[in-house]
């Protein structure tokens, strides 16, 4: 299914995004498998098990929290009918993520066994849940990729462990917290909570960043650009001084009033041809007397403003009655997906939201020239983000349009090519008769080679390949017993039978 609409009457065509892009970082060499623009609607796991790897620049996910709450929409509102469940039991996840998260990540199984013990069999649900997650991410993340991790103190600790064992921590950049509201109606004996948790990481040292910067609040610009201009141009004058020893910077300068300036000791921090061009631009600022200190304007309209820290208290919640508001529950202001996209990655990258709810990754995406794609459970994220669209074509904050914006919407995971030409899945049955050494992968038994069956792990409707990795042999009792069933309802099956490895 695609949702398509033109470009409103006097839009802009001056930035259209790129096709996918190829990745030759090391010797793989990616590309996405899906076309831009798509929503998926179904199980993240199995979308992401079907793309192809070292293939998304940037992932932000705000998955849920575990906060032992459900959440809907309210009637009336434009995200009605989107609701989702966030308390988590062992019931909700596959047992077999657990065997493939010890495969995957040794380190994982005792931080999240620890959770378990220290907070419950909820949170040891929860953190499963996540973790294979977060390992298919890792899988999709190009090696100059980043990954932002939206979550609260309900299970941030915890994420953070988890976050070190996928990631490493020395790819660890920063835990950013967001202050969503200044005040906050609780009751009881602590203070009120009015912070999330962003967790950022990167693949590898080398990866996409672009500094961000806030303007300076008018007390500090006029505290500190005292000096005007005739024009009117407010500034504030800075040293010229080397922070360093430079003895080939230690030069007089004869300047343009006619007095000649010596350096300090150090020497000026830039050479005479520099000097000079600043003084034609007027930008020198000449001491009242002749031993004072020469030194240079730095204009306030200039300025690029704060460097933006890890404490993000600039950036409110969305107000009730704001125009951005769809009364989606969890919906997260622009603004934040904005300095998240500009900071880690250019125009043309291609950016992934796995839970992506109302789709507001998608639509800031969209409007900074990035590739797109989002996944979530429910289908309401599809009609959304066409709604979303079109009506944000209409306000000044989209400064780009493509020439013909559609959205698709897929239900079934994508086919990996980045994986070669795979033979035909049965021929891989001598070479796992041998490493299963003629046991069933099921009820353990031993069995001649002509009672076995090929059998995917994952299946290929899931996201699975025919890749050796998620190929097993059973016996053709333990096949029809599993039928279409998934590994885990498989396992509990057996073992209801009293069957089973």
């Amino acid at each position: 299914m695609s949702f398509g609409f033109g470009l409103p009457e006097g839009a802009s065509t001056a930035l259209v995004p790129r096709p996918p892009v190829r990745y030759t970082g090391g010797h793989l060499m990616a590309i996405a498998n899906w076309k831009n623009q798509t929503i998926w609607t179904g199980d993240n796991l199995d979308i992401m098990r079907g793309m192809n790897s070292e293939s998304v620049d940037l992932i932000y996910l705000d998955p849920p929290f575990n906060s032992n709450r459900t959440y809907s929409a309210p009637i009336g509102s434009k995200a009605a009918g989107a609701a989702f469940k966030d308390a988590w039991t062992l019931d909700d996840v596959d047992i077999a993520w657990i065997g493939l998260i010890a495969e995957k990540e040794p380190s994982l199984p005792p931080v999240i066994d620890a959770a378990g013990v220290s907070h419950g069999k909820g949170m040891k649900a929860y953190l499963v849940m996540m973790a294979v997650r977060l390992l298919e991410m890792r899988r999709l993340l190009k090696a100059t990729g980043t990954i932002y991790l939206h979550c609260d103190p309900t299970a941030s600790h915890y994420l953070k462990l988890v976050m070190d064992c996928v990631f490493g921590p020395q790819n660890f950049r920063n835990e950013i917290t967001w202050q969503r509201t200044h005040s906050h109606g609780n009751v009881g004996r602590s203070f009120g909570s009015v912070c999330d948790t962003i967790f950022m990481y990167t693949k590898a040292d080398k990866y996409t960043w672009q500094q961000q910067y806030v303007p300076f609040s008018q007390q500090y610009a006029e505290k500190t650009f005292k000096h005007s201009d005739a024009d009117g141009r407010r500034w504030q004058s800075v040293t010229l001084r080397n922070p360093g020893v430079r003895p080939n910077l230690h030069y007089p300068y004869r300047a343009s009033n006619g007095v000649t300036y010596w350096p300090h000791p150090n020497g000026w921090s830039c050479d005479s041809e520099r000097l000079k061009k600043y003084d034609r631009e007027n930008r020198l600022h000449f001491p009242k007397n002749q031993d004072g200190a020469l030194r240079l304007k730095m204009y306030l309209d200039e300025s690029r403003g704060v460097r933006v820290q890890n404490l993000w208290s600039d950036i409110p919640v969305i107000g009730s009655r704001s125009a951005e508001r769809l009364g989606y529950p969890t919906q997260k202001p622009l603004k934040l997906l904005d300095r998240i996209i500009e900071a880690s990655s250019n125009e043309g990258d291609v950016v992934l939201d796995p839970f992506c709810g109302c789709a507001t990754t998608c639509v800031a995406a969209h409007a900074l020239g990035r590739l797109w794609t989002g996944i979530d459970i429910s289908s309401k994220a599809a009609e959304l983000i066409v709604q979303r669209l079109q009506q944000d074509y209409k306000g000044a904050q989209v400064t780009w349009m493509t020439q013909a914006t559609k959205v698709i919407h897929r239900d079934k995971p994508p086919q990996r090519t980045d994986v070669g030409k795979l033979p035909p899945y049965k021929t891989h049955k001598h070479t796992l008769y041998g490493r299963q050494e003629g046991r069933c992968a099921g009820c353990g038994h031993h069995f001649p080679f002509q009672n076995f069956t090929v059998d995917h792990v994952v299946a290929r409707s899931k996201g699975g390949t025919d890749h050796l990795d998620n190929l097993q042999l059973l016996c053709n009792h333990c096949n029809s017993v599993k039928g279409t069933m998934d590994q885990a309802a498989f396992k509990v099956k057996l073992s209801g039978m009293g069957l089973g490895t």
